[in-house]
């Protein structure tokens, strides 16, 4: 099984970790854009552009499924990624998790990247799961940024700026870019007695579903706990393969400074493709080996 992860940043850590805890024997790739990040900044095409200049470097290793975990790219970009990959591909997209929370209390605050704050798609899941609920969007300019640097300080002070602007006597609190649930227990500080919900853990679970779609009905015991036992089948361990936009690499520092990186850090390297591919283009290069059917 091979699965392929894209964001900007470290956002998509917390997801890979999670499915790296589910299925250990899954192949990991983890296409990041170093050279265009911050992806909020930009307009909508831009982000449809960059997002599918990772999917399609990511794309030449063959992934079983891809997972846009990133927020942002998925509001603007995940039309176009399942418009060019699906059906051979199958796209899974980042859902704040606003339902959830809204299930939890009445009065939720949201925090997101500049670009998802106010977005019509933010805004429709907040009519479709939240509607009884005081919900407070609350943009977080700078703390991705930190986080993706590993800059706790700096991460400190945009967390900070974020707390002040959320309303006193909210209970729940929706983590609504990637990156921010890498800096948990930072938020968790600043907001004493408030519940956080992220995406990580259910957009990993939901893979693995899609998996076990694509493969069809009977599968599905391959592709997580085993129906009788609820532990994890023992397969071997999986490989890593990072790409910096589009450039194969290693993991960048800054992700060792998260339980998340220093865990995926620890699986072995993937064998490089013949032909390194460059981002943009679907067709440079093939996998070092064939890659099997999902069993």
């Amino acid at each position: 099984m091979r699965i392929a992860l894209i964001n900007s940043g470290l956002g998509l850590l917390t997801a890979a970790a999670w499915l790296h805890r589910l299925r250990p024997d899954a192949d990991l790739v983890l296409a990041m854009d170093p050279d265009g990040m911050p992806w909020g900044a930009r307009t909508p095409a831009d982000i449809a552009q960059r997002s599918l200049s990772c999917a399609r470097a990511a794309a030449a290793y063959q992934p079983d499924v891809l997972l846009f975990a990133c927020n942002t790219g998925s509001v603007h970009a995940l039309g176009a990624l399942r418009a060019e990959f699906e059906p051979k591909i199958p796209v899974v997209g980042t859902v704040p998790a606003i339902k959830p929370a809204a299930a939890a209390s009445d009065m939720i605050a949201i925090w997101a990247t500049a670009a998802t704050t106010g977005s019509a798609y933010q805004r429709q899941l907040i009519g479709e799961f939240a509607a009884s609920a005081l919900v407070t969007e609350v943009a977080c300019p700078g703390l991705a940024d930190a986080i993706h640097a590993g800059d706790e300080p700096a991460a400190r002070v945009a967390v900070s700026d974020a707390a002040a602007r959320t309303p006193a006597g909210c209970r729940a609190l929706v983590l609504g870019c990637t990156e921010y649930e890498l800096a948990a227990d930072l938020i968790g500080s600043a907001l004493p007695g408030t519940v956080l919900f992220g995406s990580a853990a259910a957009v990993a679970a939901q893979t693995l579903r899609r998996l076990a779609a694509a493969n069809g009905a009977g599968h599905e015991s391959s592709f997580g706990a085993t129906p009788d036992s609820g532990t994890v089948p023992s397969l071997g361990v999986g490989t890593l393969h990072v790409l910096l936009s589009g450039r194969p690499s290693s993991l960048p520092a800054a992700a060792l400074r998260y339980p998340e990186g220093r865990l995926l850090a620890a699986m072995p390297v993937g064998t490089p493709l013949p032909s390194p591919p460059a981002a943009g283009n679907p067709a440079a290069g093939s996998p070092a080996r064939p890659r099997p059917a999902c069993t």
